[in-house]
């Protein structure tokens, strides 16, 4: 099967993910196809992705491609890491993506400060630079916890970001990333995800 295409051309995206869906997966998949077409990837997390997830997803990218992901760690202040981030897609060449998984508390809401650090992170980046934010989504407790609610949505909207989301619609490796109002079924691999 061939491997999901997402549209990310100098895009500002909020991609709430169902928890344990694959949020992370979805992120380093748009990573490397960022890569194989010649760009380079700033990555900040609290963590560093799994190596042996990391080597699946990036498996059909040579040495040489892979050196362009650049992974830092995302602890503290967001205004500190937004002042790096800025100072490293000036001073790499080819940046085209960067990527802050887990930018926010699991839970609860996100405060105001946050959104408007990820806003002027936006803006800041130049035009042909993505900006994808990866964050746990909330329950929807008005539908009787049964479907998900994105977190900060109005604060983000104001902020010129695509609101995403990523859910798993039944057991098993079946995915939907919802792009604005339109939804795409698709399955998650080793390699990252396929078309269905």
């Amino acid at each position: 099967m061939p491997r999901k295409a997402f549209p990310l051309e100098g895009g500002k995206i909020h991609l709430a993910v169902e928890g344990s869906t694959g949020g992370t997966t979805l992120g380093l998949h748009m990573a490397a196809d960022t890569i194989e077409q010649g760009g380079r990837v700033l990555w900040a997390s609290p963590e560093m992705p799994d190596g042996v997830r990391f080597g699946q997803l990036f498996e059909h990218l040579s040495l040489a491609d892979s050196s362009r992901f650049h992974a830092m760690n995302l602890v503290g202040s967001l205004t500190q890491a937004v002042a790096v981030l800025l100072e490293t897609s000036t001073s790499l060449p080819s940046v085209q993506l960067v990527v802050l998984d887990d930018w926010c508390a699991e839970s609860g809401r996100i405060p105001a400060a946050r959104i408007k650090d990820a806003g002027a992170l936006a803006d800041a980046l130049t035009p042909n630079i993505t900006l994808l934010l990866i964050s746990k989504s909330g329950i929807d407790a008005g539908n009787g916890g049964a479907s998900m609610s994105v977190r900060g949505r109005k604060g983000m909207v104001e902020c010129g970001f695509q609101v995403w989301t990523l859910e798993r619609p039944a057991d098993g490796p079946m995915r939907r990333v919802t792009i604005g109002d339109e939804a795409q079924e698709c399955r998650i691999e080793d390699s990252g995800y396929v078309e269905n």
